[in-house]
């Protein structure tokens, strides 16, 4: 990146660490940042869909619906993250590709599933083999996303759901008697009250999220743990300009300061964010913080 790193072998000190820092690889650990960041931005509202859908399916009158809603929260919280993350991501690209299989190719003569191998038809793949290589990233990184929100959607589902039974039961039926529907009720009464006491769950959540995205080296995605155990590795002078020793500890070290950095500027913002929602409500919380103010 800059004129002076032409030769490295005559560099010492912080100039040779800041060429070094500025190589091209380097970049990518930079760029994977941005990739944990774009993934936390995409899956916490989308994961937050999943919750909210999920607990007004379990606490919905209609049995069919309200089994969805506990099964779906139930089987997802009861399996290993890690388990599911590698079942669910193979299951999906197998779907995806299954369901074009059967669209684009209905004349095919062989079975899909040949013993242990999945085999479908070429223009059914997910993405085409001659697709460019952000293309095969992308869909990678997405597929991600979605297991994601789905695994987390379950917990948030969960406290969603102790949210709105928290809320206390007189305020829906006073509503109900002035006339309000039920479906009034949800959204006018209970709904804007609810997050003052999911807020404290969703907040853990949001912080057990920011600590499972190394999960995205499991699923091959190149994210900071991937670039942290590729750059520090040992690399010696004949295949690089820039030898050194283990330096694994160094990139690792700086990974926990960027999380415990990222987690307190979260919980800044979560505090901001519950002292508005509790501002003027009759709860705890609420209470709390009028007496601090007077």
């Amino acid at each position: 990146m800059f004129s002076y790193c032409a030769d490295p072998a005559s560099l010492d000190g912080l100039t040779w660490l800041s060429c070094y820092l500025t190589t091209g690889k380097h970049m990518n650990i930079y760029w994977s940042v941005g990739t944990v960041l774009l993934l936390l931005a995409i899956t916490a509202p989308l994961a937050l869909a999943f919750g909210f859908g999920g607990a007004t399916a379990a606490r919905s009158q209609f049995l069919p619906l309200r089994w969805i809603g506990n099964g779906y929260i139930a089987i997802v919280r009861g399996v290993p993250d890690i388990a599911f993350f590698l079942f669910f991501v193979i299951a999906l690209d197998q779907l995806i590709e299954y369901t074009r299989h059967i669209i684009k190719c209905p004349d095919w003569p062989v079975a899909v599933w040949q013993g242990n191998d999945f085999v479908v038809c070429q223009v059914a793949k997910m993405p085409q083999g001659n697709a460019p290589q952000w293309m095969h990233e992308t869909y990678g990184f997405f597929i991600a996303v979605f297991t994601f929100a789905l695994v987390f959607g379950a917990f948030a589902a969960n406290v969603l759901f102790g949210a709105m039974r928290a809320v206390p039961r007189s305020q829906i039926e006073t509503a109900e008697a002035y006339g309000m529907s039920r479906r009034q009720a949800f959204r006018r009464i209970l709904v804007p009250q609810m997050w003052v006491y999911a807020l404290p769950g969703l907040s853990n959540l949001w912080m057990v999220l920011i600590k499972a995205t190394p999960l995205l080296f499991l699923l091959g995605i190149e994210d900071i743990v991937y670039w942290a155990r590729e750059l520090g590795g040992t690399k010696t002078p004949q295949f690089t300009d820039y030898p050194h020793g283990d330096w694994r500890m160094w990139y690792f070290l700086a990974l926990l300061v960027f999380y415990l950095c990222f987690t307190k500027l979260s919980e800044v913002v979560l505090d901001r964010i519950m002292a508005r929602l509790t501002h003027g409500q009759a709860t705890a919380a609420g209470e709390t913080q009028r007496k601090a103010a007077a």
